[in-house]
C-alpha cells in the first residue's frame, strides 16, 4: 500500500531535512537504482572496490578532496561514523573521551556502546551555550584517561560552531586525536579538515548532503586509517568497523548524483547565513528570542517564545496550538507541542518564503493576542 507524505508541498523548516532534500540528479538516481542491492551486482568483495557505476572514484579521489582529508568511507550514517572510529580506540580499559555538551544524543550512545566514559567539555549555558578550547582544557584536566575527543560542528540544538582550530590544538598538544562531528556542516558550508583541524570528520547525506537515506561520510587522517579501517583475519579484504560493507544500494547513488550540485551550493554559504540572521532579527521583533551565538552562523537556529508559550496556555488546542497554525498555513518541521522552545531552519528557502513564514508566526500570535 502506498502512502503520501500529506506534507510534501509544505515550506519544510525541519533542520533535520532542510539539507537533505533530493537534487534532480538524485531523484532519477532514487528510481533507477531503488531496487535492492541494486549496486552489489558488481562488487568483488567490498563497495568502494566497484568501478562501474563510479564508487571508487568518489570514494578514494572525489570525497577525501571534498573533505580534505587523507581517506575516506562512506558509512550507514554520522553515528555509525561515531561509533566505528569510538570503537576501534575501545581497547584500553577505562577509556574516556572528551565531548561538549552539545553534544548530539548519538555521540553520547556511540561512546557508551562502545565503553568509553563520556567527560563533557562544558557550555557556557543561557543564553548563548558557548563551548570553548578552554572547556576542552578543563574537561581533559579532569579525566584520567582520555582516548579520544569529540567537537560538534555545529551542534544540533543551537547551531553554534566552536573554534575548531583552537580545541584541536588542545587536544593535539594532550595527544588526544579529536573528532569533528559535522552533520549539519558538511555538504552546507565549506569545510576542509586539514584546514580546519582535526584527525576525523564525519558527515551526513541524508542530513546535509542531499542523499536519501541513511547514508553518512567518514574521512580520516593517514596515521588512523590502519586502525580505524583495520581488515579481518578470516576475510582478508572486510574492514572490521565498517562491517565488512556499509551503505550500499541507492543511498549511495544519491550521494554521488547529488555531489555536483553540493559542490556548487556551498559555494554560497554566505548567503544562507545572511538569510538566517535576517529571519532571527525579524523574529525577535515579535518577541521570539534566538539563543546561541550570536551574530548567528549557521541556519539552524533555536529559538525561545514566551509569548507563544503564554498563548498555550489558553488556547483550545492547548501546546499544540502552533503545530496546527502553521499546518494549516502549509507550514511544516516545528515538532507538534512545541511552544516555548523550539529550533528550525531556513536553508535553501526563498526570501518569499522566509517573508511568508514570518509572517505566519506574526498572524498567529496577532489571532490569538487580540
Amino acid at each position: 500500500m502506498f502512502y503520501p507524505r500529506q506534507t510534501k508541498e509544505f515550506i519544510n523548516i525541519d533542520p533535520l531535512q532542510t539539507g537533505g532534500r533530493l537534487s534532480e540528479e538524485a531523484k532519477k538516481a532514487l528510481v533507477e537504482w531503488g531496487d535492492g542491492y541494486s549496486v552489489c551486482d558488481f562488487c568483488t568483495g567490498t563497495l568502494d572496490s566497484i568501478k562501474t557505476p563510479p564508487i571508487y572514484k568518489f570514494v578514494h579521489e572525489i570525497l577525501p578532496e571534498f573533505l580534505g582529508c587523507d581517506v575516506a568511507r562512506i558509512t550507514n550514517g554520522a553515528r555509525e561514523g561515531k561509533f566505528a572510529i569510538m570503537h576501534a580506540f575501545s581497547g584500553c580499559k577505562g577509556g574516556e573521551i572528551i565531548m561538549d555538551e552539545n553534544a548530539h544524543y548519538s555521540s553520547y550512545v556511540s561512546a557508551e556502546r562502545a565503553g568509553l566514559k563520556v567527560i563533557f567539555a562544558k557550555n557556557s549555558g543561557y543564553p548563548e551555550y558557548i563551548v570553548t578550547a578552554d572547556d576542552y582544557e578543563t574537561a581533559i584536566d579532569s579525566a584520567k584517561n582520555p582516548v579520544l575527543a569529540l567537537v560538534t560542528y555545529p551542534d544540533g540544538n543551537y547551531g553554534n560552531l566552536p573554534n575548531i582550530k583552537r580545541i584541536a590544538k588542545v587536544c593535539e598538544s594532550n595527544s588526544i586525536p579529536l573528532i569533528v562531528n559535522g552533520a549539519y556542516a558538511i555538504g552546507r558550508m565549506d569545510f576542509k579538515l586539514k584546514r580546519m583541524g582535526g584527525d576525523f570528520i564525519v558527515g551526513s547525506g541524508h542530513k546535509s548532503m542531499a542523499s536519501a537515506g541513511p547514508v553518512g561520510v567518514l574521512g580520516m587522517k593517514e596515521d588512523y586509517a590502519d586502525i580505524v579501517l583495520k581488515k579481518s583475519e578470516k576475510f582478508k579484504v572486510k574492514e572490521i568497523e565498517m562491517l565488512g560493507c556499509t551503505a550500499r544500494g541507492v543511498v549511495v547513488m544519491t550521494l554521488i548524483a547529488s555531489f555536483p550540485h553540493i559542490v556548487e551550493r556551498i559555494k554560497r554559504w554566505d548567503e544562507e547565513v545572511r538569510k538566517a540572521r535576517y529571519f532571527a532579527e525579524r523574529f525577535e521583533e515579535l518577541g521570539i528570542i534566538q539563543l546561541g551565538e550570536k551574530p548567528h552562523n549557521h541556519d539552524l537556529m533555536f529559538f525561545e517564545s514566551k509569548v507563544l508559550y503564554e498563548i498555550s496556555k489558553k488556547a483550545k488546542s492547548g501546546r499544540f496550538f502552533l503545530y496546527k497554525e502553521l499546518k494549516k498555513k502549509k507550514i511544516h518541521g516545528i515538532k507538534p507541542g512545541l511552544t516555548k522552545h523550539f529550533k528550525l531552519s531556513t536553508y535553501m528557502l526563498s526570501e518569499e518564503e522566509i517573508e511568508y513564514i514570518i509572517r505566519a508566526f506574526e498572524e498567529i500570535i496577532e489571532k490569538y493576542s487580540g
